[in-house]
C-alpha cells in the first residue's frame, strides 16, 4: 500500500502536495471535528431523559398517546439523528486526518 501511494505521489507533485495541500487539509479537518463535537455535545445535552428507568415493563403501563405513536417526528428523534450524523462526520474526518498524516509521513 505504501509503495502504491509513494509511486502515485512521486516527484514535484508529491512535494507540493505534501507541503502545501496536506497541512491546510488537516487544519480544515480539525476545524470540522471541533465544530461537529460542539454540535454533538449540545444536541446530546438538549435530549430529554426518560425518568421511569424501564419500570413500564414491571407495571405494564403502555403509552398509546399521539406523541408516543409519532415519536419519529418529535424533537428528541431529530436531536438523536443530528447526534448520530455528527458522530459519523467526526469518524470520517478523524480517519481522513490520519490518512493524510500517513501520506505526509511517506514523503
Amino acid at each position: 500500500m505504501n509503495y502504491f501511494i509513494s509511486t502515485l505521489l512521486e516527484g514535484e507533485m508529491a512535494s507540493d502536495f505534501a507541503t502545501k495541500v496536506l497541512p491546510v487539509l488537516r487544519y480544515v479537518l480539525f476545524a470540522i471535528i471541533i465544530a461537529s463535537a460542539i454540535v454533538m455535545i449540545i444536541t446530546t445535552i438538549m435530549q430529554s431523559t426518560d425518568n421511569n428507568n424501564g419500570m413500564d415493563a414491571f407495571t405494564g403501563v403502555k403509552q398509546e398517546s399521539y406523541y408516543a405513536q409519532n415519536k419519529g417526528a418529535s424533537r428528541d428523534s431529530i436531536l438523536k439523528r443530528i447526534t448520530i450524523a455528527m458522530a459519523v462526520i467526526i469518524l470520517v474526518c478523524i480517519l481522513t486526518f490520519f490518512i493524510t498524516e500517513l501520506i505526509a509521513g511517506i514523503k
